[in-house]
């Protein structure tokens, strides 16, 4: 693996010189990696389900200049295995953090849920970026990197204007800021620990797109003597989508509470509506949301090219995962298509069709960047021959992990396996209906919607609750086998995964086959998962 890493890496970075980007301080290419937080197809115009039905003018400019990646997909569809799946380049079941590593030592098995968390210590794209001379910064969503200690508040309801809650909020941002930090990122600030909802109050559980952009805008604006690495990361289009909790929401309420003055980086929110209806589209949250996001990107291009800088980034963007069957690992689950724009494009020209991963993300960025990395052992693969116009690796295999299911796909044919430990699936009633009641009187303490009330309702492949929890609640038992033990696809005849081939005869060699190797796969893994 190491020998590969470094043809690669001196591949893509000969490449990159061709391409008349030197690899030195003055020269290496800044690199933002704009990440979105549950953005579905239709919301992308470069995408058959999203043509035409969104104002999204910049991110418009970053498909038709830069290359659609249209086969890329990701390992584990929910937020936190997602993020930290691109920033370590590594399956998400090598999580360090020790909640996550006691679940293992407990069930035998990994369980990717929202618990793969960065620790302190941990080799990350942002750390290594930095250690090669790079300036890095993050604002956003987290939700991935761990930060103990944060204070709880016990009045969901309590005011955001009282001064012990609202220093309470900015106690717990200053501390989550300072975990980030030690991951790797020098700059840190307009973090949203977690979704709005979760940050302790009520009264905050809003999305402020504008202060999460005016984190950017300072980052960029900033003197640097070397290039930098910004991560990007909103929490929209996500919910809450209705407008006065995002896109018309008051512009002075964030994650620490209430501003002085509303930030003024974006168009004012008030001309959303206009401007909507001016270009003959819609004006309801989706489209509102959308185009509040789309400004976004568009006032950091700006910023970009204020500063003299845009012509010398590599511009990602990337939505957290696939969001027609969230929480799943079928395709709509997996299947997560994004954008890489430099200017002038790239010689694979407006879309590249070759598989990728998520976990590919990182050494792309490090080769791009012209940084060395033969010595780390990423579960991905730079992408960047793929990109300069090269054929791909014939048979890539690529893996995916979530909850109780694991996957992989080898061309066009796709297998899962779904296992649950024997006392998860000889759960009695009555733990039935104590794990429920725990999980819903929670909900109800938050004002989030229940899934169900019923006990007997069976678990969803990602969480043992019955009826499963709420990010999957749209994708539980919705497709024809999604309780089938052993799943077998063939994509090529059937896209959207309908007809389950795993107990046919004629694809038992086939089944054996995709078996073996998701088998070897997992061998090389933590924990144990019986095939």
């Amino acid at each position: 693996m190491k020998s590969n890493h470094r043809l690669i890496s001196a591949l893509g970075l000969a490449l990159w010189t061709i391409g008349s980007v030197v690899a030195n301080n003055a020269s290496r290419p800044n690199v933002v990696f704009f990440i979105a937080d549950d953005m579905l197809p239709k919301h992308f115009n470069c995408l058959p389900h999203g043509k035409g039905k969104n104002l999204t003018p910049n991110i418009d400019r970053l498909a038709r200049e830069g290359t659609v990646l249209t086969q890329q997909h990701v390992c584990s569809p929910i937020c936190t295995p997602s993020r930290y799946n691109v920033l370590t380049g590594l399956y998400a079941s090598r999580a360090n953090n020790a909640s996550f590593k006691a679940i293992t030592k407990r069930e035998g098995q990994t369980i990717v849920e929202f618990n793969t968390h960065i620790i302190k210590g941990d080799t990350t794209l942002q750390g290594l970026m930095k250690k090669a001379g790079y300036a890095t910064g993050m604002v956003g969503k987290n939700h991935v990197v761990e930060a103990k200690g944060l204070s709880r508040f016990p009045d969901f309801d309590a005011s955001a204007k009282s001064l012990h809650n609202q220093a309470q909020l900015k106690a717990n941002h200053d501390h989550v800021c300072q975990a980030i930090r030690r991951s790797g990122f020098d700059f840190v600030d307009r973090v949203y620990h977690n979704n709005p909802d979760f940050l302790g109050l009520h009264e905050v559980a809003v999305q402020n797109m504008d202060w999460i952009t005016e984190g950017g805008v300072e980052f960029i604006g900033q003197p640097h003597e070397n290039p930098f690495f910004l991560y990007f990361a909103t929490t929209v289009p996500h919910g809450p989508t209705q407008k006065n909790r995002s896109w018309n929401a008051d512009p002075k309420i964030t994650a620490i509470g209430y501003l002085d003055n509303p930030p003024v980086v974006q168009p004012a929110r008030d001309t959303i509506p206009q401007r909507l209806a001016a270009a003959g589209f819609p004006v309801n949250n989706d489209t509102a949301n959308m185009l509040w996001l789309d400004d976004a990107v568009g006032a950091l291009i700006d910023k970009l090219e204020e500063t003299g800088q845009l012509d010398n980034t590599v511009f990602f963007f990337f939505s957290d995962h696939g969001q027609r069957a969230k929480g799943t690992l079928y395709q709509g689950g997996v299947h997560d298509p994004s954008i890489v724009w430099k200017k002038g494009g790239f010689p694979a020209g407006e879309e590249c069709d070759s598989l990728l991963s998520i976990v590919d993300f990182a050494p792309t960025i490090l080769d791009i960047a012209g940084v060395d990395y033969s010595s780390v052992p990423f579960d991905g693969k730079s992408f960047l021959p793929s990109l300069n116009g090269q054929e791909q690796e014939a048979e890539r295999v690529l893996y995916f992990e979530l909850g109780y299911a694991r996957s992989i796909r080898k061309g066009n044919w796709k297998y899962m396996a779904i296992r649950y430990p024997e006392h998860l699936e000889n759960m009695s009633m009555e733990e039935r209906e104590k794990v429920l009641a725990k999980w819903n009187a929670e909900r109800h303490r938050k004002h989030l919607e229940i899934v169900t009330a019923d006990p007997t309702a069976p678990f969803s492949h990602l969480t043992a609750i019955p009826g499963g929890g709420h990010a999957e609640s749209k994708s539980t038992g919705s497709y024809p086998a999604y309780f089938d033990r052993d799943q077998l696809y063939d994509l090529m005849k059937d896209p959207n995964e309908q007809n389950n081939l795993a107990d046919a005869p004629e694809h038992r060699m086939k089944l054996e086959e995709m078996r073996h190797e998701l088998s070897e796969i997992i061998e090389t893994l933590p924990g144990h998962f019986p095939l």
